[in-house]
């Protein structure tokens, strides 16, 4: 994304400048739009990023929360296992307890 970015900036200023460069007027005009293009450029490059990190961010936190929720999913099933377990475990001692009496 961030190469997409580099490489949109600096196209759009190589033709922004090309342009500049072979327009028939004076320097002082020149100088001039360049100044004017190269802050335009600069202010559309920062609310691009500015854009980006803000998307950037949400998509964080959907990822966490997502992970958070997995999270808690993962250790109830495993208590819900433990649980079976030792039910089955004390299902067994007790089955082996009337065993041993008869």
């Amino acid at each position: 994304m961030n190469d997409y970015l580099a490489g949109m900036l600096v196209g759009s200023l190589a033709g922004a400048l090309t342009m500049l460069l072979l327009a028939p007027q004076s320097g002082k005009d020149t100088r001039m739009q360049i100044k004017d293009r190269s802050i335009e450029l600069r202010d559309r490059a920062t609310t691009i990023m500015e854009d980006t990190v803000a998307q950037l961010r949400v998509n964080r936190d959907k990822i966490t929360m997502g992970g958070r929720q997995k999270a808690k999913e993962l250790l109830q099933k495993g208590q819900e296992l433990v649980v079976e377990q030792l039910e089955r475990v004390s299902e067994s001692a007790l089955a082996m307890e009337k065993a041993i009496q008869n």
